[in-house]
């Protein structure tokens, strides 16, 4: 596995999980770990952003962090742990944009475990040059999951930052992202896909369809 202290070089794509989060209201457990489908969540995500990308990496709090690479053995991972652990997803996303050299990075949350890679791949394909594109959801514009250029994403992270501002919609808007229509969503993915999870009742609810 590879560490956030020696990043790849001339890597065209990266894929970004954050999964530093609490899990508040997963009684304490790293829902990270926790399974779908027979797999840990955070494997299916990974699953789905390692064939569209060069290399794959994960932010984390330090003590995840073992617990994580269990969950990943199947995957070249690097590490990217939060120096200052719950500042939030801007400051996690902050911290792997700082840990690749990659040109451009499809985001998404550990607990979002049934977005497909052809979805993945349409963002990348709809950048045209941009700096970043997410998804509208039942005409609500997603900060995740995104694609976005690496360098503008870390500067608008310290802008935001900087502002007292936590939101990843703010770091989006920054960037001037392309926005996807409701029914170029539908087309490619299907609104079920973007099922979040953040409780045991939402855990419950997924079908998973790969």
């Amino acid at each position: 596995m590879a560490d956030a202290s020696h990043p790849h070089l001339d890597t065209g794509r990266a894929g970004i999980i954050l999964a530093g989060g609490r899990s508040t209201r997963f009684g304490g457990i790293d829902k990270a770990t926790a399974t779908v489908g027979g797999q840990p969540m955070i494997h299916r995500v990974a699953a789905s952003l390692d064939p569209v990308v060069d290399e794959l990496v994960v932010n984390c709090r330090a003590e995840q962090r073992d617990s994580l690479a269990g969950a990943l053995l199947d995957f070249d991972v690097r590490f990217a742990e939060d120096a200052h652990p719950d500042r939030g997803p801007v400051f996690g996303l902050r911290t792997a944009l700082r840990a690749t050299s990659a040109e451009y990075a499809a985001v998404l949350p550990t607990d979002m475990p049934l977005v497909p890679s052809g979805f993945i791949s349409h963002l990348f394909g709809r950048l045209q040059g941009g700096a970043g594109v997410v998804p509208r959801i039942s005409e609500t514009t997603q900060p995740l999951p995104a694609v976005v250029h690496c360098r503008a994403a870390e500067v608008a992270c310290t802008d935001t930052i900087r502002a007292g501002d936590d939101r990843l919609q703010t770091v989006m808007s920054a960037l001037d992202v392309t926005v996807l229509d409701d029914r170029e969503v539908e087309a490619h993915a299907g609104t079920h896909v973007f099922h979040n999870v953040n409780s045991f009742d939402d855990l419950r609810a997924l079908t998973p369809r790969r």
